[in-house]
C-alpha cells in the first residue's frame, strides 16, 4: 500500500473504491499519483487534475519526463524519484484496451480507432460498454470532412468485427 500525506490526499478527488497504486514527486514541487481508476497530474497551480484511464490515449516515458497524451489535454511531468510510476501507468493504460486497429489514408497518415473499457465500477454511458477514440496521425486533416467521415465508417466497421 502506498502512504500518502494528507496534504496530497486533500488534493485527490478518489471515488468509491479508488486506491492509489503509485506515487511520485515532481521537479515542481507537486505529485503525479497513480490509482485505479485514473491518473492525477500538476494542474500547474497548487491541485491536481484527474484523467480517468479510458480517457489516456498514450503514454510514455524518457529522460525523467513523464508524457501522457488523453482525449482533449497533453501532460508533460519531470519526476524527481519515478518509483513504480511509469510501469504502472503503463499497465493502468494497457489494461483499458479492449481493440485497437490502425487504418492508413494513402501517404497523409491514418488513424487508430480504439475502444476502451472504464475502469471504475459506473456503467459506461456508450451502449457496448467501451468508449471509443479515434486518433488521428497529426500530418492527417482531421477537420477534412471526407476524412473524419472515412474514419466513423472505419469505426462502426470494427465495433461490427468485434460484435460490439
Amino acid at each position: 500500500m502506498v502512504r500518502v500525506d494528507r496534504s496530497v490526499r486533500e488534493k485527490l478527488r478518489l471515488e468509491r473504491g479508488e486506491r492509489v497504486l503509485a506515487m511520485a514527486g515532481t521537479r515542481g514541487g507537486s505529485h503525479v499519483v497513480v490509482t485505479r481508476y485514473a491518473l492525477y497530474v500538476p494542474d500547474g497551480e497548487d491541485g491536481l487534475v484527474r484523467v480517468p484511464w479510458e480517457k489516456v490515449l498514450r503514454a510514455s516515458w524518457n529522460d525523467e519526463w513523464l508524457h501522457v497524451w488523453a482525449d482533449e489535454a497533453e501532460y508533460h511531468v519531470r519526476l524527481t524519484e519515478p518509483g513504480a510510476v511509469p510501469s504502472v501507468v503503463q499497465e493502468r493504460v494497457t489494461s483499458t484496451v479492449v481493440v485497437s486497429r490502425y487504418f492508413t489514408f494513402g501517404d497523409d497518415g491514418g488513424v487508430r480507432i480504439v475502444g476502451r473499457r472504464a475502469t471504475h465500477d459506473r456503467p459506461s454511458p456508450a451502449p457496448d460498454g467501451l468508449l471509443w477514440s479515434l486518433v488521428y496521425d497529426a500530418d492527417l486533416d482531421s477537420t477534412d470532412p471526407g476524412v473524419k467521415n472515412k474514419a466513423e465508417q472505419l469505426l462502426l466497421a470494427v465495433r461490427r468485427e468485434v460484435g460490439l
